[in-house]
């Protein structure tokens, strides 16, 4: 640890020089390149950027704070972000921010976090939450991020994303950062929305309803209904070793419902939230037979959960207590001469409380403990062909976390966050994930913070537990992986609507858990051991004009290796983004988005190359009707991305030109 902190601050020094003065003229060009319409902004929602800095986070300690206040290099999507794009799903949203990269085998999306992406890993690395409500499985750990979240983005009322190992705080699955999505309040929707949307040449077709209300009595409910259905598209696909090839025709269909609602009452809250989601699944995943009809996965998420929250003015202290369960069935048939079905299901409550103290001068001190109950974590494979060869797992868990943190303000311009959280397990005992953050106000528009963390993830119960005797063998021996992290960042406003970030990092991670090979019968199983290592570098600027035009860019720089040097499958070095969204005339809205990722090694050691995708989208809104079209891979640019190891394809061909229409009526 000690040789990381001083190769870390060694190589900060090293490029900060230049970072700086690179990212000053980018931050000055980009607030020149992009020239507003002279009308009055139409879209009420439209924020400044003084008000955009200005928004609460909830996500990174689960009390309110501002930007400049949260140890890590914070970011906010609002709901505007989301209509001026037209983002469809969250990994969609989240690929606009520095240091996020997606991957697509045409069954799941996944988020990769700052180089580290690994094909396959179902974003098991960064905790996904809703209001504050933990989504991630204890099965396959998976944070959905696709089509399979629970909340339909019309629902969402902005996206809280904290970089950085979270661990102390939430324990369980924050590593690389913690995702807080907040929904809408009936207030806020005011009425019904009823949207209806298509997109070719998939034949999506989908339909919502939104409601909300505020009642005389203070109570308010918010609640949504959606659901798709898409054809997908018949696409050429090889199939490896296997020597077969051919055009999977009627294997890309996908359907998906989803049920969301929450109550507010006083101090109180209750949240259910319900997905359900199929994909075919038409490239043979896990190496099954290529070309059959009937392959596909099936992903079902519950949540439920009662909140409370009390403030005591005269004490100065916040109490919120919060019972939360869930429920995964996942579904899954893949062909090996004949169909064999995989199906999991998980089971889960839990208990958690916190006190927020600020009754002791320049403090804020948080205390609190979770306990979850993991009821069942069950696995299964079922021949139809010969029922006696099925294989039934049975497991279940629980963890245990108890957290402290004191945001301690030293004086006006100096303030330290310094937090601990431990857990414990059944299967890998107890671990301690510390946070440290000193947080320098040097000016009124310029901060710096110096940032360390640490944060566990104990092996999930596929990686420890799955057994088929075929294809994989369990390892109980499994321990918790682990990273470390030491980040600077430096925020500056160069002006009232020009801001800019530079945010400089290096992380390792102990006791990576990866697919390997048993030596024993030669079959897959998961290890521990694996050690990687990576620096960084993000910068970003924000731009906003009073005409109601904004203007996001970043560029991120990343390497990352194994312990001998080797470069890590699915991990680009360079990202560079631009999100522009501007007023045409005083009705229409246009929204630009570019995305450039650098070439990325495929797990058999190709190269695949690298890409620049833009999107466009226009939408207008006229008393009561909203309109968009969007047109994703404007000029339809043919690029791919990794497969994993359980994948025929090495590589996966992303979709080309596709056109998205909305339409929705408010009333």
């Amino acid at each position: 640890m000690r040789n990381l902190r001083s190769s870390c601050l060694a190589w900060v020094d090293g490029l900060r020089t230049k970072a700086f003065a690179w990212f000053h003229w980018g931050a000055m060009g980009l607030g020149l390149a992009v020239t507003p319409v002279a009308v009055h902004a139409t879209d009420l929602t439209m924020l400044s950027l003084e008000q955009l800095m200005d928004v609460s986070i909830t996500g990174a300690s689960k009390y309110a704070q501002k930007q400049h206040e949260v140890a890590a290099a914070a970011s906010v999507i609002t709901r505007s972000d989301i209509k001026a794009f037209g983002w469809r799903t969250l990994v969609e949203a989240l690929a606009s921010l520095p240091g996020i990269y997606t991957t697509y085998d045409r069954q799941y999306q996944y988020l990769g976090l700052r180089g580290l992406g690994i094909p396959g890993d179902l974003t098991a690395r960064v905790l996904i939450t809703i209001n504050g409500d933990r989504v991630n499985d204890p099965t396959f750990d998976s944070g959905p991020v696709g089509r399979e979240f629970s909340v339909d983005m019309d629902m969402v009322e902005r996206i809280e994303f904290i970089p950085g190992p979270g661990g102390a705080v939430y324990g369980q699955n924050a590593m690389f950062g913690v995702v807080n999505v907040v929904t809408r309040s009936g207030a806020g929707i005011a009425g019904t929305e009823l949207t209806v949307g298509y997109q070719s040449p998939q034949a999506l077709r989908e339909v919502r309803i939104n409601w909300g209300r505020i009642f005389d009595s203070g109570m308010d409910v918010a609640a949504s209904a959606s659901g798709f259905k898409a054809r997908g598209e018949d696409r050429a696909y090889e199939f490896g070793s296997s020597g077969i090839s051919g055009v999977a025709q009627g294997l890309d269909a996908e359907k998906d419902q989803k049920l969301f609602l929450r109550a507010q009452y006083g101090d109180w809250n209750v949240q259910l939230t319900h997905s359900d989601r199929r994909k075919d699944d038409p490239a043979g995943g896990y190496l099954s037979d290529p070309l059959v009809a009937g392959a596909y996965s099936r992903d079902i998420h519950r949540g439920a959960s009662l909140n409370y929250h009390h403030h005591f003015e005269q004490e100065k202290v916040q109490l919120a207590a919060r019972w939360f369960g869930g429920s995964y069935r996942f579904r899954s048939q893949l062909n090996y001469s004949s169909p064999v079905s995989f199906p999991a299901e998980a089971d889960w409550h839990g208990l958690e409380a916190r006190a927020v103290f600020t009754g002791l001068e320049r403090h804020t001190m948080m205390l609190g403990m979770e306990v979850q109950k993991n009821l069942r974590t069950n696995q299964s494979v079922l021949y139809a062909a010969d029922p006696a060869q099925n294989v039934r797992i049975a497991s279940s868990g629980r963890r245990m976390g108890l957290y402290f943190q004191d945001e301690w303000r030293w004086n006006e311009h100096l303030r330290a966050t310094l937090g601990v959280r431990g857990d414990n397990n059944l299967a890998t005992g107890t671990h301690l994930s510390p946070r440290v953050g000193l947080i320098w106000h040097a000016a009124a528009f310029t901060t710096l913070k110096l940032l360390y963390g640490r944060a566990h993830r104990s092996p999930n119960a596929f990686e420890r537990d799955y057994d088929d005797g075929i294809a994989q063998v369990a390892n109980p021996l499994l321990s918790a992986e682990s990273i470390d992290t030491l980040e600077g960042v430096l925020d500056h406003r160069v002006r009232p609507d020009l801001s800019w970030r530079l945010a400089v990092y290096q992380w390792e991670t102990g006791d990576l858990i990866v697919l390997g090979t048993d030596a024993v019968t030669g079959l897959a199983q998961y290890h521990s051991g694996g050690t990687v290592r990576a620096h960084g570098m993000e910068m970003s600027a924000d731009k906003t004009w009073r005409a109601g035009a904004r203007a996001r860019g970043s560029i991120s720089l990343q390497h990352t290796h194994t312990e001998s040097g080797q470069g890590m499958p699915n991990s680009p070095t360079v990202l560079s983004k631009l999100n522009v969204s501007t007023p045409l005339g005083p009705r229409w809205r246009a929204g630009y988005e570019l995305r450039h990722d650098s070439r990325r090694l495929s797990v058999n050691g190709d190269l695949l190359g690298s890409y620049v995708v833009s999107n466009l989208i226009l939408s207008t809104e006229i008393q009561k009707i909203g309109l968009s079209v969007a047109v994703q891979n404007l000029f339809n640019k043919r690029y791919a991305q990794p497969g994993a190891d359980t994948n025929w394809q090495n590589s996966f061909e992303q979709d080309g030109r596709t056109l998205r229409a909305q339409l929705t009526y408010r009333f």
